[in-house]
């Protein structure tokens, strides 16, 4: 895919980022996407830019914890379904990796549902290994 360009989110990505985000299981509008975006002042959403349109996005934060020190986190991680397995993923794994290490960041981790295989796949076949499983809990405040 020597066509794709990777470039950061802008305001007017929004609607193709929440159509992508629903093909994650996380539906949303195109108001909520842009009011999250402005958002994120320590994470950046970067975009796969084909022929034009968006064809994935990565969201990579900065965590800072007490325990764990400082690393990055992909937040999310999704490729239209027309082009997934086309090295789209790949190149925004390989663009969030470029701006962790630009921030001094040495660690990159990954969260992913039990439930994607495939995604913990493609995150081994990139050089990540698994260190921990979890439960995740929420409640509503």
């Amino acid at each position: 895919m020597h066509d794709v360009r990777i470039r950061e989110a802008r305001p007017e990505d929004a609607e193709a980022l929440a159509s992508l985000a629903g093909e994650l299981g996380y539906p949303s509008t195109a108001d909520q996407i842009a009011s999250r975006l402005s958002a994120l002042p320590d994470d950046v959403v970067l975009v796969a830019e084909l022929g034009g349109a968006v064809a994935g996005w990565m969201q990579v934060g900065v965590v800072r914890s007490l325990e764990s020190g400082t690393f990055a986190e992909v937040r999310g991680l999704v490729v239209t379904a027309a082009h997934r397995s086309s090295g789209i993923g790949a190149r925004l794994v390989a663009a969030g990796e470029e701006w962790a290490s630009g921030r001094g960041l040495t660690r990159m981790r990954v969260r992913s549902n039990v439930v994607r295989e495939r995604t913990h796949a493609f995150y081994e076949r990139h050089g990540y290994r698994t260190i921990k499983a979890q439960k995740v809990f929420d409640k509503p405040l």
